[in-house]
């Protein structure tokens, strides 16, 4: 189960991103990230950040710890900003927050260059969760004591904004990916791909999936009920990762086109 903290304290906006994330503090006195469930994609960015960040955190890839974040509408009284205010009360109730890395700075490809190792299992991963969202324009990517740390996912599994087409989605190539900061690095995909696949089993797709609230998954369109709004996540988890994996056909054309 992901911890669930509550929020006591807005201290900051995090203007970078489109969705106005916020520095908050906690009641166990920590700091976190949070990503609001009124903003942008709503839940939805929501659920990806978890079902991405926590494949990642099983594959051995560094994510910040991820928590659920209970928000009371109230914080926004003190708060002079009306966007703040009303994001804050459009988000009320459950949220997600991510530890916040105190002296990261954002991930520059032109002073760091990751090993080859790493950088073909990220790209294996981003490849895997259509994350569209890590390139040279926005790495999403921080170093904090001198290690590439991953963050934001709230734009990877872009399928499910559309379930109708989730099937053939599953078996998708992915083109974005030629677009990865990090594909230029990526010399052992092969590598990453033989490595990687066989962590990803019904098994450990389950419990991550599981780890979504209910509260994110009722009411939406097509599903009975939460319950199977989840199945659908982990039955297109399980395809997607089913040989053959075109996305790392794909990856590894990319690379051969931009060295």
């Amino acid at each position: 189960m992901l911890r669930t903290v509550a929020a006591t304290r807005y201290v900051t906006p995090l203007r970078e991103g489109g969705s106005l994330p916020a520095v908050v503090e906690a009641d166990d006195d920590g700091l976190y990230v949070m990503k609001f469930r009124g903003a942008g994609q709503g839940r939805k960015a929501l659920i990806a950040e978890i079902v991405a960040g926590e494949i990642a955190r099983r594959l051995d890839l560094p994510v910040p710890e991820i928590v659920l974040a209970e928000l009371d509408p109230e914080l926004a009284r003190t708060e002079p900003d009306p966007e703040i205010q009303h994001l804050i009360r459009e988000s009320a109730g459950l949220n997600l927050a991510l530890d916040y890395l105190p002296g990261s700075v954002n991930y520059d490809p032109l002073v760091d260059a990751p090993a080859a190792a790493l950088a073909s299992r990220i790209v294996w991963f981003d490849a895997l969760t259509t994350n569209v969202d890590r390139t040279a324009r926005n790495t999403n990517m921080l170093l904090w004591h001198r290690r590439l740390t991953l963050i934001d996912h709230g734009a990877a599994l872009y399928f499910h904004h559309d379930w109708a087409n989730a099937a053939g989605a599953a078996a998708s190539r992915f083109a974005p990916i030629k677009d990865h900061v990090l594909l230029p690095f990526a010399a052992a995909l092969a590598e990453a791909d033989a490595e990687l696949a066989p962590k990803l089993t019904p098994a450990l797709i389950d419990e991550v999936v599981a780890l979504l609230p209910d509260a994110w998954l009722e009411d939406e369109p097509g599903f009975a009920d939460a319950r199977a709004h989840r199945r659908a996540y982990a039955d297109y988890l399980q395809r997607r990762v089913q040989a053959p994996r075109a996305f790392v056909e794909e990856a590894i054309h990319a690379r051969s086109l931009a060295v």
